[in-house]
């Protein structure tokens, strides 16, 4: 009830009642996360709420669009104590603050199985201005925000035993707490664009097939963090492939590219973003090449995380 705003009516009726601003469209998403699939029992419970939060403000984030509220769905298992929803809702309280918005209502279940999360996020954007994944051409430029991997490498890290090195447990915080691009001001000047959640190469492919090009990007080009390049070569497949970046994987125009080039950040509400050019779109089979530095293909044992 703390997490409540005016459109929940106190949580006490069948449905929230939201006016929209005026002016604007509404964009809704929902995500789900399950216990030992989307986080482990033992992460701390008020960065599971918040990364429940920031996954779906990143779908927000990928669309150009406001937050403006959510509702949860929390099917809980006996193992879920009342300190552990304190916290958990705790945390969700701190990005409530962060990030401008509320709760609007939602369920609360029993269940035997895993913990249960599901959250629909409500945004708001100009008439015309969502960014869609379809809408990129032959010859725009594939470019990415912040830095690819560190989620991955990140649970590696917690699912331990020494498989990875974190001395500054910067990874294991990347996996817990993501950094969602709200704000990016990506309206004019991006002709497509997606969030990248289940793996940059497969999420490429994505956009590949929505625009039926072939994408083709350098893998050099890439970028790591200090933390993922001091992982080692061996860690790039994890890297590329691994998912848990919530970052944005967006097309640009040609005519577009000179302005990031000049300067590769874009300011957002919460400080200004890297943003770098890692490929481009191309007339061909609607698919993904990856190249290392002398032209040469990788290739990966997987593409991405399935959700099936």
């Amino acid at each position: 009830a703390a997490l409540a705003g005016p459109a929940a009516l106190n949580l006490r009726d069948d449905a929230a009642v939201f006016s929209p601003p005026a002016g604007r469209e509404l964009v809704m998403a929902v995500d789900a996360m399950v216990e030992n699939v989307h986080f482990l029992p033992n992460d701390p419970p008020d960065l599971i709420g918040r990364k429940l939060l920031r996954c779906n403000l990143s779908d927000l984030a990928a669309m150009g669009s406001r937050p403006e509220g959510w509702l949860l769905a929390f099917a809980r298992p006996p193992h879920i104590t009342e300190d552990w929803v304190e916290h958990f809702c705790a945390g969700l309280a701190q990005d409530l603050a962060l990030f401008g918005l509320s709760l609007m209502g939602g369920d609360t279940t029993s269940t035997s199985g895993p913990l249960v999360l599901s959250l629909t996020i409500v945004g708001s954007v100009i008439p015309g201005q969502a960014i869609r994944r379809c809408g990129a051409r032959a010859g725009d430029g594939l470019w990415v925000s912040g830095t690819i991997g560190d989620g991955a490498l990140g649970l590696r890290v917690l699912q331990g035993p020494a498989r990875l090195a974190d001395p500054t447990g910067y990874l294991a915080q990347r996996y817990r707490l993501p950094q969602p691009r709200v704000g990016l001001p990506l309206y004019g000047m991006a002709s497509a664009a997606m969030d990248v959640s289940d793996g940059l190469v497969q999420d490429a492919g994505h956009l590949a097939r929505e625009n039926a090009l072939h994408v083709r990007i350098q893998a050099e080009q890439v970028p790591l963090s200090a933390a993922a390049r001091a992982a080692g070569e061996g860690w790039l497949e994890t890297c590329l492939t691994g998912g848990d970046d919530y970052e944005i994987l967006f097309a640009v125009p040609p005519e577009h590219e000179a302005q990031l080039e000049a300067c590769p950040y874009l300011p957002t509400p919460y400080g200004d973003v890297p943003v770098t050019r890692i490929g481009h779109f191309e007339a061909g089979v609607a698919s993904v090449s990856v190249e290392d530095g002398m032209g040469r293909p990788l290739h990966f044992t997987t593409s991405g995380w399935s959700h099936l």
